[in-house]
């Protein structure tokens, strides 16, 4: 598997990895690294990861992170991570990006919950089910976001898409964005499957 791991971010993630383990916070390798691991390789130039960490000890995880070469890549990453939920941090060794997105919602907690260690270019990394990543991907609905499902469900035909449907209904019915089960549901007639 370690051909599915660029070599630039390998040191990366072999960093956030050992902050994550030492401080256990819940996470999980999710986005191109998680994409590249589970479906089809392709490129990725930052890593991302979902976490489970109340509000009140994000402060000290940052700092503890520096310890193991992760800066935050902004001024005021707390005051951004309050707003938006994600943590802008970067390795210092390799100057790769890496963004923790602070889990909030009941799926994300759910989906870290489940998450499976898979050993990648040595380090064993914490990732989702492949029917949560299809979630994942379906929600953040961009051009490559829809390549990454394809490879997915060519991957995993198995997959109980079923599922990560109810998910994406629901998130669609939130968001009021019909077009996310729709496109999903394109990609399994096009792939033969029955949505």
């Amino acid at each position: 598997m370690a051909e599915r791991v660029p070599a630039s971010l390998l040191s990366a993630l072999v960093d956030l990895m050992r902050w994550l383990d030492a401080t256990r916070i819940p996470a999980m390798i999710i986005g191109g690294v998680a994409v590249s691991a589970l479906g089809r390789p392709r490129l990725t130039q930052d890593v991302d990861a979902l976490v489970s960490l109340p509000e009140s000890k994000w402060a000290e995880s940052l700092t503890s992170a520096a310890a193991y070469g992760l800066q935050p890549r902004i001024e005021d990453a707390l005051d951004f991570a309050r707003r938006s939920r994600v943590l802008l941090l970067r390795h210092s060794l390799s100057g790769i990006d890496i963004d923790v997105t602070f889990a909030a919602l009941p799926f994300e907690l759910a989906a870290i919950s489940r998450r499976a260690r898979l050993e990648l270019g040595g380090v064993r990394v914490p990732l989702p089910r492949v029917e949560d990543l299809l979630v994942m991907k379906a929600i953040a609905h961009r051009p490559k976001d829809i390549e990454d499902l394809r490879g997915l469900l060519a991957a995993h035909p198995a997959a109980d898409v079923e599922a990560a449907r109810e998910w994406i209904r629901e998130f669609a019915a939130a968001m009021n964005m019909p077009d996310l089960l729709r496109d999903f549901d394109a990609l399994l007639v096009k792939g033969h499957a029955k949505p």
